[in-house]
């Protein structure tokens, strides 16, 4: 189910969309982007808070705030849906294409005529924007290849939104008498990056009423399917989640099985058949007189196959069985191995939270060490000053003593056209570590842009080069780089490449960090939270670090903290 923040925060930043595309004064549109945040990440339910307790959220105001007790109690915006009247509902469909945004939205829609996301790919191809203000050639072929992105995650939610919803289901499955098991399977089990529908397995002797609790969850909008074995509903968001029920005895076979990838199950099954066995969901058998070998655990069906248990991250047929045979299959990173965050921020610059309200949030998970790494001032909106930084150092090393948390000062850089960054040597050498991360300038060549992170790579006092790729799923595709040549630098200047965990990044890509790994780079696991609530995230970079087969020893943040600031330090004289 959807949380009703996560709610008021699309409806705020639907309204934000709306003021822009129409015209509307640029403050506003920024007032209601920042409100959108702030709900979104604050750890609070806003549906239990009255005005008084919404306006003590940062950016919410008192107009803000009644308009959010507006929407919790009709489910909608008087103001919201004035101005949707206006606007063709395929014009606001448009502004999600990456990379075209409300203005030039509203200007296809004013100067063409162009009222939805089809129409404004037929234009493209017909050349009716060629020439029109503010479209040049390669503006139109970035459109097309946005409406591609967008197009190619409809179908499909990030990892946040189906583990959310995932969770809930197993939670009421699992209280039910007579479920034996209950988890998710399928591509949310392998941590994939985003999740087209949600498979979930339960463990039951009857089945019938773990089917019926199941169709009457509050979440099902639609029940799609209701049967013995099977059923599936649409839940208010439209993500569909299968739900499976197996007996007891044959729940390890069953979860691998629906685990998949069907990649790695083809595999699997090609093994069996040279030993004369036959695997399905329900088994592992001898094909000769249909006898059932193994089934209750997946360790017993893959040692069955001569395999050791090979963990779902890594079960993409990319290796992994090969690796198993040879007995050299990785022992992966686990969130376990975590001893520090060193990417996050607070509302010094576009968090949502204060310095002491992340700093306890960080205690609070057990961490070692916690790194504050605010925004710098080659970002005008973040409006960030010397004197600034150096007051949130002061705070920091005051808030340090006694803590038992080690507190270490960092900032991220923005990454320069031609690969500089924010402040001289003098001043970031006073910092415990750096992140530098492309902000801007996202459709340079190939060629510029390899120059620019390559040159960055090369600074001494960059420790860390933030998500890579700069990628926002379904909203943003990563840059074009020769990433090869990056990683090459990484390894040649000691800098670490960063797994961004936030779930609309993700970045590097799994695929990307395994060729990295070819090149001996250091990896850094970070949230890059913006709020408390985002401390949470560290669990899918995690899993993505999985998936590209990272060890705890090639994590950054695995080490304790000693060994991080001598990886620091070691970089700062090598390559100074």
């Amino acid at each position: 189910m959807v949380r009703p923040n996560d709610a008021v925060a699309d409806v705020l930043q639907e309204y934000a969309d709306l003021i822009a595309i129409t015209g509307g004064e640029a403050f506003k549109t920024r007032v209601y982007e920042k409100a959108a945040r702030s709900i979104a990440g604050s750890a609070v339910d806003v549906s239990t808070l009255d005005v008084v307790g919404l306006r003590a959220i940062p950016h919410v105001g008192s107009s803000i705030a009644d308009k959010i007790v507006e929407f919790l109690g009709t489910g909608q915006i008087q103001a919201v849906e004035q101005l949707r009247a206006t606007v063709p509902a395929g014009v606001l469909d448009m502004t999600r294409i990456p990379g075209l945004g409300p203005k030039k939205a509203m200007l296809l829609y004013e100067d063409l005529g162009v009222t939805s996301v089809d129409e404004l790919r037929r234009a493209v191809r017909e050349g009716r924007l060629e020439g029109h203000r503010g479209f040049g050639p390669r503006s139109t072929e970035n459109i097309l290849h946005g409406i591609a992105v967008l197009e190619h995650g409809q179908d499909r939610v990030l990892i946040d939104v189906a583990s959310a919803i995932a969770d809930e289901i197993v939670a009421a499955l699992a209280a039910l008498p007579g479920v034996d098991r209950c988890t998710f399977a399928g591509s949310l089990r392998r941590m994939r990056e985003t999740i087209g529908d949600v498979d979930v397995l339960a463990a039951a002797a009857d089945s019938a009423p773990v089917m019926a609790a199941f169709t009457g969850l509050p979440v099902a909008d639609e029940v799609v399917v209701h049967g013995p074995t099977k059923s599936s509903i649409r839940t208010h968001d439209g993500l569909q989640v299968d739900l499976r029920v197996v007996r007891p005895e044959a729940w390890g076979a069953a979860l691998q099985y629906f685990t998949g990838s069907k990649a790695h199950n083809i595999r699997l099954r090609e093994i069996a058949i040279r030993k004369g066995l036959k695997l399905s969901e329900y088994g592992l058998f001898r094909a000769d007189d249909g006898a059932l070998v193994v089934s209750e655990t997946e360790e017993q069906v893959y040692q069955q196959l001569g395999l050791p248990w090979i963990p779902p991250a890594l079960r993409e047929d990319r290796g992994e069985v090969e690796a198993a045979l040879a007995g050299t299959l990785p022992e992966l990173v686990t969130d376990r191995d975590i001893r520090g965050d060193l990417h996050t921020h607070t509302d010094l610059t576009d968090g949502v939270a204060s310095l002491a309200e992340m700093i306890a949030a960080a205690r609070a998970r057990g961490y070692e060490y916690y790194a504050v790494a605010d925004h710098a001032k080659n970002m005008p909106m973040q409006r960030m000053t010397d004197a600034k930084m150096l007051s949130q150092r002061a705070r920091l090393r005051q808030a340090e003593a006694g803590g038992g948390m080690a507190l270490l000062h960092a900032t991220e850089l923005n990454i320069d056209a031609d690969g500089g960054v924010d402040w001289n040597p003098s001043f970031l050498a006073g910092f415990d570590l750096c992140v530098a991360s492309v902000h801007s300038l996202f459709h340079q060549s190939a060629d510029a842009m390899t120059r620019r992170l390559v040159r960055v790579c090369e600074n001494p006092y960059v420790t860390i080069l933030g998500h890579p790729t700069t990628r926002l799923l379904g909203r943003r595709p990563g840059v074009d780089a020769d990433f090869d040549a990056v990683f090459r630098a990484a390894a040649r200047t000691g800098t670490a490449l960063e797994i961004n965990a936030s779930p609309q990044r993700l970045d590097l890509p799994d695929e990307l960090v395994l060729r990295a790994r070819r090149y001996g780079v250091m990896f850094a696991i970070n949230t890059d939270a913006h709020a408390t609530v985002h401390l949470d995230h560290m669990r899918y970079g995690v899993g993505i670090a999985r998936r590209g087969w990272v060890t705890p020893v090639e994590v950054l943040n695995t080490w304790p903290l000693s060994r991080v600031r001598a990886f620091v330090e070691a970089k700062r004289r090598r390559v100074a």
